[in-house]
C-alpha cells in the first residue's frame, strides 16, 4: 500500500478520511478533469460544462462528503485525488444492487497535474481495504465505456472484471467487479 510511503521522487502521499471542507479541491479536480479531457477530443463523458457550473453539481459533490465515505489522497499535502464510496449504485443509473453487501465507488477522480504517480490505484487499493473492514466481499463500480474503453481497462489493470452494461440516455456504461 503506498499510504504513507515514499514517492518516486521523494515525495509522500497519503490518504485520509475526507469531509466537508474538502467539497472545493474535489470540485476544483472535478473541472480540471472536465478541461483535461475535452482538451483530448472527449466531450461526451462528462460534457463540456465545467463540473462547478453545473446545475447541481457543487451540491452533489456536498452530498458525497457528508452522506458517503470519502477518501482524499494527498501529495505532499495538497489534495490530489479524491475517492467516494457507498453502499450501493446510485440510484439514478440503471444498475441493480449486488444481492450482497458491497461498496461501490461512487467517485473517483484525480489532479490531472498528478497524472502517473498512481493515485488512483492508491485510493482504489483504500477502498478494497474498507469493504472488507465493512464486511463486504465485493468491491463495484460503474464507468463510461465510450471512446476506446481506457477508462474499463484502467479498471481491470485495477483487479476489476467487466459484469454488465448499461445505458444511461446515450452514455455507454459499464459496471465492473472486484471480490476483496
Amino acid at each position: 500500500m503506498i499510504n504513507g510511503t515514499e514517492g518516486t521522487h521523494g515525495t509522500r502521499m497519503r490518504i485520509r478520511p475526507g469531509g466537508p471542507a474538502d467539497a472545493p479541491a474535489i470540485l476544483d479536480m472535478l473541472d480540471c478533469a472536465v478541461l483535461w479531457m475535452n482538451a483530448r477530443g472527449n466531450t461526451e463523458q462528462w460534457g463540456t460544462v465545467p463540473y462547478s457550473q453545473r446545475p447541481g453539481g457543487a451540491e452533489r459533490v456536498e452530498r458525497y462528503t457528508t452522506e458517503n465515505l470519502p477518501f482524499v489522497a494527498e501529495w505532499d499535502g495538497v489534495p490530489a485525488g479524491a475517492l467516494v464510496l457507498d453502499s450501493g449504485p446510485s440510484p439514478q443509473l440503471p444498475i441493480a444492487p449486488a444481492g450482497e453487501p458491497e461498496r461501490y465507488v461512487r467517485l473517483l477522480v484525480s489532479d490531472r497535474r498528478c497524472a502517473g504517480l498512481g493515485i488512483g490505484s492508491a485510493l482504489l487499493e483504500r477502498a478494497a481495504e474498507e469493504t472488507r473492514r465493512a464486511g463486504a466481499g465485493l468491491l463495484r463500480v460503474d464507468c463510461w465505456a465510450g471512446g476506446g474503453g481506457e477508462l474499463v481497462a484502467y479498471y481491470e489493470r485495477n483487479g476489476f472484471t467487466p459484469t454488465g452494461r448499461f445505458r444511461s440516455g446515450t452514455w455507454p456504461g459499464r459496471v465492473l467487479a472486484r471480490r476483496v
